[in-house]
């Protein structure tokens, strides 16, 4: 009986390989796209909407108040009156009409732009492994990353990185070795360097060797 319920032991904890730790691997990573489209991220655009919210706020207010102000029997305000007189003896090719008109059609396209555009060009979205959870990486945060491992590279005394959302520019300067096997390693190293951010598009890496300026 005894022998007989090891081996029933023995075989349930060979059924529960969970627990086994021992030669477990990593997980899988999950399929390209499985967890969902990482896109950008959209600003609040606070800034902007409170300054407009604010201003025709006031506008709306100071007009409520002159109507009411002339419903009550007194006059009007003289810049009421004024505005009034002027809209009704302006012709519409007037040249303060024209620029009136495009101040608030050019106003009226950045709001527009505004609302349409994501905006938070510093933020890059990174690859999503979890359909719940986003994140992102910023900009100056990924060149420095670059800009480090580009400087690791014999030869290279120093790199400057320029990052985009779907670019990344690296100026490098070489103090010894031939400039095009500096290139060709830095190019490796990057490109490699790039993937491992984690993004969810990987920049593309171009990248430019020179060497330092003579002294004097």
């Amino acid at each position: 009986m005894t022998e007989h319920h090891e081996h029933e032991h023995e075989g349930a904890t060979r059924a529960m390989p969970v627990l086994e730790k021992d030669g477990a691997g990593p997980a899988p990573p999950p399929p390209a796209g499985a967890a969902g489209r990482a896109g950008r991220f959209w600003s609040a655009r606070r800034v902007p909407a409170g300054l407009v919210a604010l201003v025709l706020l006031g506008a709306a207010g100071l007009f409520l108040y002159d109507i009411a102000s002339v419903r009550a029997g007194r006059r009007a305000m003289d810049w009421r009156r004024e505005l009034a007189g002027q809209l009704a003896h302006r012709h519409l090719d007037d040249t303060w009409v024209l620029v009136g008109a495009g101040v608030a059609a050019a106003l009226g396209l950045w709001l527009l732009a505004l609302a349409l555009t994501p905006g938070l060009r510093a933020m890059l979205p990174m690859r999503r492994t979890h359909p719940d959870v986003r994140a992102a990486l910023d900009r100056r945060a990924a060149a420095t990353v670059l800009r480090d491992r580009a400087v690791e590279v014999p030869g290279v005394q120093s790199a400057r990185v320029r990052m985009r959302r779907r670019s990344a520019k690296v100026r490098a300067v070489s103090h010894f070795r031939e400039v095009d096997e500096v290139r060709g390693d830095l190019t490796g190293v990057l490109d490699e360097a790039a993937r491992g951010l984690g993004l969810a598009r990987t920049p593309a890496v171009a990248v430019r060797v020179t060497r330092p300026g003579r002294k004097g």
